[in-house]
């Protein structure tokens, strides 16, 4: 399969002489020892990405990465695919729950037409990375071509180089994508599919039934298909492989990763078969109330932030978590140690 990463490679964050730094900051600050809990590792863990004990937060923004899917046609969604571009509507008006959550925050937020099937012509905040109007039904055919995933991918590259910022946030829209989220993760991790499928938009427990045995027979259909990327064009959308890219190229220009959700993480797990070190990079926000994620953060080994029962997509998780990170980085830069503020520091056990 052609690949737009041939070029890349993301090297481990973690360096013992800088832990060792900062550990002893963090340990030095007027509390005690471990006292802020995960605030503490996500301090250091975003020391190791920048590479210093003092790290500085700048320019955060979100990407939207909004795609339609041909296994709509199957009828394992509660909403018609007309909603995709309707929600890019309702973000270039302002008014989707993303909107609210970046602005509050003060996160720039990126809308990019990734595969919608709609024609929205040049619109102010809207960047257009059409690669196809949407993809193939995957229990017919591969939803891309090789060169069509291959396209997607370096346009999510090329977009992160173009931010001026150290955190990159990353949400979706795509009627149908959870479908391709579950089958991701089951060629992926080898999950049975049954454990991999939620409930999406709201489906009943037939239509999650339904979804199950459509996704069991694409799997079926293209059980021959096992390389990562070449799973991500079979089953993937093209937003999920637009974010891919954006992901590979965030991490190998060591910026910090806000991860949303199912489907997002779905594109890290991709990410993460092509390059394991992208975890470094990684702060995962939430617990998806989508039946399958939490089996997906097991299988990656890693630790949401928050468990809020969202099930909304759009980058929300991503945008709640930031006051988080900013809260890590300004303890580390701003508390006071015992020294300076003349505290007695734990003299025993």
């Amino acid at each position: 399969m052609t690949s737009m990463i041939s070029d890349l490679h993301i090297a481990p964050a973690r360096d013992n002489e800088l832990q060792a730094l900062l550990q002893h900051a963090i340990d030095h600050k007027t509390k005690p020892p471990g006292s802020l809990g995960r605030l503490e590792l996500l301090a250091a863990q975003i020391g190791q990405i920048q590479q210093t004990a003092s790290p500085v937060l700048r320019d955060p923004a979100i990407i939207v990465f909004a795609g339609d899917h041909g296994v709509v046609a199957e009828g394992i969604s509660a909403f018609p695919q007309d909603v995709t571009w309707q929600m890019v509507e309702n973000f270039l008006a302002g008014g989707a729950a993303i909107n609210v959550f970046a602005r509050q925050n003060g996160i720039a937020l990126h809308i990019v037409d990734s595969g919608v099937r709609h024609e929205f012509g040049q619109r102010n905040g809207l960047t257009g990375r059409k690669v196809a109007p949407g993809t193939q039904n995957f229990a017919k055919q591969p939803a891309m071509s090789a060169v069509q995933c291959a396209e997607a991918i370096r346009h999510g590259r090329e977009l992160v180089r173009g931010l001026s910022g150290n955190v990159l946030g990353f949400g979706e829209m795509g009627i149908g994508n959870t479908t391709a989220a579950a089958a991701l993760m089951h060629k992926l991790t080898g999950i049975p599919v049954a454990d991999c499928v939620g409930a999406g938009t709201g489906l009943s427990p037939q239509g999650i039934r339904h979804k199950q045995q459509v996704i069991e027979a694409a799997v079926a259909l293209h059980a021959g298909v096992t390389a990562p990327q070449e799973v991500l064009a079979c089953f993937g959308g093209l937003e999920i492989a637009m974010m891919t890219g954006a992901m590979l190229e965030a991490a190998q220009r060591r910026m910090v990763l806000l991860i949303d959700g199912f489907i997002v993480s779905s594109a890290l797990l991709v990410a993460a078969r092509l390059q394991p070190a992208i975890l470094d990079y990684c702060v995962f926000s939430h617990q998806s109330d989508e039946s399958g994620h939490a089996r997906m953060l097991d299988a990656l080994q890693v630790s949401p932030l928050l468990k809020l029962d969202l099930r909304l997509g759009e980058g929300t998780g991503a945008a709640l978590v930031y006051p988080m990170v900013q809260a890590a980085v300004n303890f580390l830069n701003q508390m006071a140690t015992f020294g300076d503020a003349r505290v007695s520091e734990k003299t025993a056990d």
